[in-house]
């Protein structure tokens, strides 16, 4: 039997930060468990953040008038993207899971990380017109945001300053993983632990330790699936779905909410 592989896509400068220990704790029980695990460092590597016509090795179609999705999906085609970039798409080929460990700045992951799913997420390797969300190249493989906050927990609730964490994480979860097809684990969130003692730090990283036994069989966050939508009518809700959920107290997700209250917990807990 192949054993399953998890690449950690991780964003941290310090190997002193509570990110390296939890990169640490995910290689540590992962590889315990029998799972090959890859780590791509981005600050080790140096990593390149900036999406460029300098990410293509050969000739571009249009020099005047460079457009780099449709330049990269070229190049990704004719063997010819950088190999910063092929190494990594590699890497997320032969991976069953991939974890994104960061420090979250200002609510959303650091541009490092971000340049690397500019970079890596290229048109044609990961998405396509047809081949998106519940119907995405990646819908066999699963992912997950794993990250520490600034702020404390009651700050990122609906009724707090920061606003609810469920509407912050609606453009990373949906239209970054699950627009690529990833069945979308729930987030692993450690609450501001520079703010908290040491032992609580510990109790966070317990919980994570422990939630890894079974992360692999987890049941992804539910997303509204494409064909639910009208492609001929602008992508709108069909008709019949909207009429089903007419009575319904909630909308569908965060997202798609249909006028409604936002449904509690879609994008942090999965089966709601």
């Amino acid at each position: 039997m192949v054993s399953k592989k998890v690449l950690i896509v991780y964003a941290h400068q310090s190997s002193g930060s509570f990110n390296s220990a939890a990169k640490d704790a995910a290689v540590e029980v992962l590889t315990a468990k029998g799972y090959t695990v890859e780590v791509s460092d981005l600050y080790a590597m140096t990593f390149k953040a900036t999406a460029t016509a300098e990410d293509i090795t050969g000739k571009v179609k249009n020099s005047s008038h460079f457009c780099y999705g449709e330049e990269t999906k070229l190049a990704w085609e004719a063997g010819t993207l950088t190999a910063d970039i092929t190494e990594e798409q590699r890497k997320l080929t032969e991976a069953d899971l991939v974890i994104f460990q960061f420090p979250m700045y200002w609510f959303t992951v650091p541009a490092i990380m971000k340049g690397w799913m500019d970079r890596v997420l290229t048109l044609g390797f990961a998405f396509t017109h047809e081949k998106r969300y519940s119907q995405g190249i990646f819908k066999d493989k699963k992912a997950m945001l794993s990250f520490t906050t600034g702020s404390q927990e009651s700050m990122f609730s609906a009724n707090g300053i920061n606003g609810d964490m469920n509407v912050t994480l609606w453009p990373l979860q949906n239209g970054i993983l699950h627009y690529c097809g990833f069945q979308v684990l729930a987030p692993q969130i450690f609450w501001a632990p520079s703010h908290v003692s040491s032992e609580a730090r510990g109790t966070m990283l317990e919980g994570w330790h422990t939630r890894m036994q079974g992360l692999l069989g987890e049941n992804p966050l539910a997303f509204t699936p494409l064909d639910c939508f009208d492609g001929e009518k602008g992508y709108q809700l069909k008709p019949e779905v909207h009429e089903k959920h007419a009575a319904k107290e909630f909308g569908l997700t965060v997202g798609t909410h249909l006028g409604k209250a936002l449904p509690p917990n879609n994008q942090m807990k999965a089966g709601v």
